[in-house]
């Protein structure tokens, strides 16, 4: 090699190690900055109910962690969907948070016709909250087990209603599921969310739901509702003395929900990773805990992947249910 080609090797050598450099400066700058503005966290649902709640207790947290503010914007429209498409289209920047239920996995498998892709378009951040549906009814309703409810129904076919915060929602895929387990028909009314739905069912208006600790438990508490099952596989630490579903004649039966957050597919891994870390951090708060579990909900505290691997594995599960109850994102109201 001449000594003017070795220059000529050495300089460009130089030059592939400067941008390399570079990149990885400029990869790990998204995380020193971020953020350096407001974040939107969008809750596709009403106010009051379980994506919410989990986002408001949260997202102080996150203030004080990461310095910026942490603003929880309400959707509640078309089963979740306006919220989630509004994240999906949204700049890839982490300043657009989305934060969902269980429910999330159930839309894709019963509207084929999204605005958006749900695994092309959101990118997950962290599992943030578990915990169980509750079967309930109306005090007016004669039932005090699922047993009970069950005879009752099959006496009176079509004639008893249930509520759910909305078409194609977890509640109402569980319920349909638990109606043919069952070999019972109730009429479904959907809500605009979940706390409109218990209100329906306090007020008489629906006498069946099964729906989260979370909105049910002060209900019961107050004697507005009686629980009859808990769809944990173990009974609830809160409710020990209710009999799970599985226990009560239908073994395997199993209705739990999750709170994920996710953000914008495109989002930079490292602003993903900071945001991952700190509400890890979060859930490790024993102020936190304790606050969670007033609401019937444990901490998750998982890596990215383990949203995105829920979702696949519940999606199939409730793609047959749905085509058979013929759900859809259209019919909710709100009182």
């Amino acid at each position: 090699m001449t000594q003017a080609a070795a220059r000529r090797f050495g300089i460009r050598s130089l030059a592939f190690v400067v941008m390399a450099l570079a990149a990885l400066r400029a990869a790990g700058a998204h995380a020193d900055t971020y953020p350096n503005r407001p974040v939107r966290l969008i809750v596709p649902f009403a106010a009051g109910g379980l994506n919410d709640v989990v986002a408001r207790l949260v997202a102080p947290y996150l203030e004080r962690s990461l310095g910026q503010p942490f603003i929880v914007d309400n959707r509640p429209a078309a089963s979740g969907i306006v919220g989630t498409d509004a994240t999906a289209k949204a700049p890839p920047d982490g300043y657009t948070l989305l934060m969902v239920a269980s429910s999330f996995t159930v839309v894709p498998a019963t509207n084929p016709k999204l605005p958006y892709d749900s695994e092309r378009d959101l990118a997950p951040i962290v599992m943030v909250a578990k915990n169980s549906l509750l079967f309930l009814v109306n005090p007016k309703v004669p039932a005090h087990s699922l047993a009970e409810f069950v005879t009752l129904a099959k006496a009176n076919p079509g004639k008893l209603n249930y509520a759910s915060p909305g078409a194609a929602t977890q509640t109402h895929l569980v319920v349909e599921l638990f109606s043919r387990k069952a070999d019972i028909k109730l009429q479904h009314i959907p809500y605009r969310g979940g706390a409109p739905a218990m209100t329906a069912m306090v007020a008489g208006d629906t006498q069946f739901t099964a729906i989260s600790t979370l909105l049910s438990l002060p209900q019961i508490q107050a004697g507005a509702l009686r629980a009859i099952a808990s769809g944990s596989l173990s009974r609830d630490a809160q409710l020990p003395d209710l009999p799970t579903v599985a226990e009560q004649g239908f073994p395997g039966f199993e209705a739990i929900q999750w709170i994920g957050l996710l953000t914008t597919a495109g989002t930079p891994k490292d602003v993903i990773e900071r945001i991952n870390a700190e509400v890890n951090r979060a859930l490790r708060d024993p102020d936190l805990i304790a606050k969670f579990a007033q609401q019937g909900l444990s901490p998750a505290r998982t890596a990215p992947a383990a949203v995105t691997g829920a979702s696949r594995r519940a999606r199939p599960c409730f793609a047959p249910r749905s085509k058979a109850s013929n759900t859809g994102p259209q019919g909710r109201r709100s009182r």
